[in-house]
């Protein structure tokens, strides 16, 4: 526990100076591209802050479109290992009150962050409709469809939301499985420990045709979950 508050007290100050510079260069660079060197430097100092690194395997598999990542979720170290490794630029679906903060929030707008607000049901429709235009347009995305951290390792119940996303979006999705961070991490603990994180990339699962929205998004749900278990060292 000592090691994750020592840890904190480095990482914490260092993410505020991050997230300051980078609010003030996406005041002068709207292509969101300075935004992504600082999220990138950012993850690398935080994993190299605790002495791990992270191997990526699969990288192939990323299509030259848009697409959505999607992975298991064991750690905060999670966000960390994708940010910091993924070859190819992503955005972050993050919800409606968060772009409402000062200066941060604006600052993530301009970055492509992509806000969800999820108040009702027609708001969260109407955001769906919006987040997959954006992805249409080549915005590629990262999401975690337990949409919690798992506290042993093994998958949780998929939520919906992002397959729905998925399909209005019509872009490929890649499965992603990540061992280790658990370990590094573990979900609901303040602790920390020196290890190595994995990142697999699975084959690209494309939204096939000729099917009613609601037996695709089932459809797809099954093939990334067996893809991102496929993988799992649990």
């Amino acid at each position: 526990m000592l090691r994750a508050y020592l840890y904190l007290s480095v990482f914490i100050p260092i993410t505020a100076l991050f997230a300051l510079s980078a609010s003030i260069c996406s005041l002068f660079d709207s292509s969101g591209r300075s935004y992504a060197f600082h999220a990138r430097l950012w993850a690398r100092f935080g994993l190299a802050l605790n002495n791990t690194p992270v191997t990526v395997r699969g990288v192939e598999h990323l299509p030259d479109g848009p697409f959505i990542l999607m992975s298991n979720h064991q750690s905060n170290f999670d966000i960390l290992a994708l940010i910091a490794t993924i070859p190819r630029r992503t955005y972050w679906i993050a919800k409606k009150e968060l772009f409402d903060i000062p200066v941060f929030g604006p600052s993530m707008r301009r970055g492509g962050y992509i806000p969800l607000d999820r108040s009702d049901g027609r708001k969260a429709l109407k955001s769906m409709e919006n987040a997959a235009d954006i992805i249409r347009k080549g915005s590629s995305v990262v999401m975690f469809p337990e949409g919690t951290r798992s506290r042993d390792g093994h998958l949780l119940p998929f939520k919906r939301g992002g397959f729905m996303l998925a399909v209005r979006a019509g872009v490929p999705v890649v499965p992603v499985t990540i061992n280790g961070s658990g370990r590094v991490n573990p979900g609901g603990q303040v602790k920390l420990y020196s290890g190595n994180i994995s990142l697999s990339l699975h084959p690209q699962i494309d939204i096939p045709d000729g099917m009613k929205k609601n037996e695709v998004e089932e459809w797809l749900m099954e093939r990334v979950q067996g893809a991102i278990n496929s993988g799992l060292e649990v």
